[in-house]
C-alpha cells in the first residue's frame, strides 16, 4: 500500500494491487478449504459494496449508524475537548458523515490540522478526500489504502491525535484478533492521544436479527456481492442466485453471523486459484460476524490492550456506545 495524498484540488491514488491480489488469493484458498467454509468480511467492500453498505445504514432497521450519529451530534465537543487532537486518524471511514461531526468540533475548538484515514476500498477513499477536501480548505488529509491488519505500521508521525475507529468494525473481529487490533491501535497511541471506539451493544434478538434481514433485501445483495468481487478479481464461477442470504444472533457467542447458504447441490470453479469447490444443498458459507458488547467487556478488552476507559457515551436508547481511552500508563 502506498500513500494517498490530497491536497485543495489534486488527489493522488497509488494501490499496490499486487500485494492486495495475493492476499486475497490466499484468503479465499484459506476460507474455501475450511470448515466450515468461510469468506473474510473485508471483501464486501468494492464500488458496488461500499454503495450497499451505505444504503444499509438509512434502513429503518438499522438502528447503528443512527445511534451512532446521535451520540455525535450530542457528544462531539465533549470528545474534542478531552483528547485535545490536532490530528484525526479514522479506520474504515466509509461515507463522510460521523467524520464530519469530529471534524467540525476540532475546526470549533481550534485544533483541526489534519485528517488521515485508513480503508480497504480505493474508491470509496478517493471519493471521501475529494468531497473533505473541497469544505475543508485548511486542511491536510493523507488517504491509505489497505486493511488494518497490514497498514497500521504505514502511517505516518502527526501531532496529537484521536484514532476512531466507529462503526462497531470491531465486531467483525473475534475477541482475539479484536484485542490484537486493540493493541496495535494502543502503540499508535502517545501519552496524551485517545482512541474512539463505536459497539454495537446487546439488546433483544428480535431487533438484532431485523437490522440484518431488512425488508427491503438490500442486506442480502450486499452478503451475495462477496461472491460477485471473487468473480471478478479471481475468475471464480460463483452463481450469487443459488445461495440465500442467512443471518441469526448467536446467543451463546453474543454475535450476528451472517451466511450465505447452498440453494442446491453444485460445484464453483476458481480458475486463478485452480480449484474447484463442492457445495452440498443447505451447506453454509459464512461472510461476517457482527459481535455484540456490553459495558464490562468493552473495558476489559481494553485492558487487554493496554487501554484504560476515559468515557462512555451511549445513545438515549442504550442501544449503542462510543468509548473514549487512552494509554493504561
Amino acid at each position: 500500500m502506498r500513500l494517498m495524498v490530497a491536497t485543495k484540488t489534486k488527489v493522488d491514488v497509488t494501490d499496490a494491487k499486487p500485494e492486495a491480489l495475493a492476499a486475497l488469493r490466499e484468503d479465499v484458498r484459506r476460507g474455501l478449504t475450511s470448515r466450515p467454509r468461510f469468506l473474510p468480511p473485508k471483501y464486501f467492500y468494492d464500488r458496488k459494496g461500499t454503495r450497499l453498505f451505505e444504503a444499509i445504514t438509512h434502513l429503518p432497521e438499522y438502528y447503528l449508524a443512527r445511534a451512532e450519529m446521535a451520540i455525535l451530534r450530542e457528544r462531539a465537543d465533549e470528545i474534542v475537548a478531552e483528547a485535545g487532537p490536532t490530528d484525526l486518524i479514522e479506520l474504515g471511514p466509509g461515507a463522510s458523515g460521523k467524520t464530519r461531526l469530529i471534524l467540525d468540533a476540532m475546526e470549533r475548538a481550534g485544533t483541526l490540522e489534519a485528517f488521515l484515514p485508513l480503508d480497504i476500498s480505493s474508491d470509496a477513499l478517493e471519493r471521501m478526500v475529494l468531497d473533505l477536501s473541497r469544505d475543508y480548505k485548511s486542511l491536510r488529509i493523507q488517504g491509505l489504502v489497505g486493511d488494518f491488519a497490514r497498514t497500521l505500521d504505514r502511517i505516518p508521525p502527526g501531532g496529537r491525535r484521536l484514532v476512531a475507529f466507529m462503526g462497531s468494525t470491531l465486531g467483525n473481529l473475534d475477541r482475539q484478533d479484536a484485542v490484537s487490533l486493540m493493541r496495535r491501535i494502543s502503540r499508535l497511541l502517545k501519552a496524551n492521544d485517545l482512541f474512539l471506539l463505536g459497539t454495537d451493544l446487546v439488546k433483544p434478538t428480535a431487533v438484532l436479527e431485523a437490522a440484518y434481514n431488512d425488508a427491503a433485501g438490500i442486506t442480502a445483495r450486499f452478503n451475495r456481492n462477496i461472491l460477485t468481487v471473487i468473480n471478478r478479481k479471481l475468475g471464480a464461477a460463483f452463481r450469487p442466485g443459488l445461495f440465500d442470504h442467512h443471518a441469526f444472533f448467536n446467543a451463546d457467542m453474543s454475535r450476528i453471523e451472517m451466511h450465505l447458504r447452498a440453494r442446491r447441490a453444485h460445484t464453483v470453479r476458481i480458475a486463478d486459484l485452480e480449484m474447484s469447490v463442492d457445495f452440498e444443498a443447505g451447506e453454509l458459507l459464512h461472510t461476517e460476524n457482527s459481535y455484540k458488547y456490553t459495558r464490562e467487556i468493552i473495558t476489559s478488552m481494553l485492558r487487554e490492550a493496554g487501554l484504560k476507559l476515559r468515557r462512555w457515551l451511549v445513545d438515549e436508547g442504550n442501544v449503542f456506545a462510543l468509548s473514549l481511552s487512552g494509554k493504561a500508563s
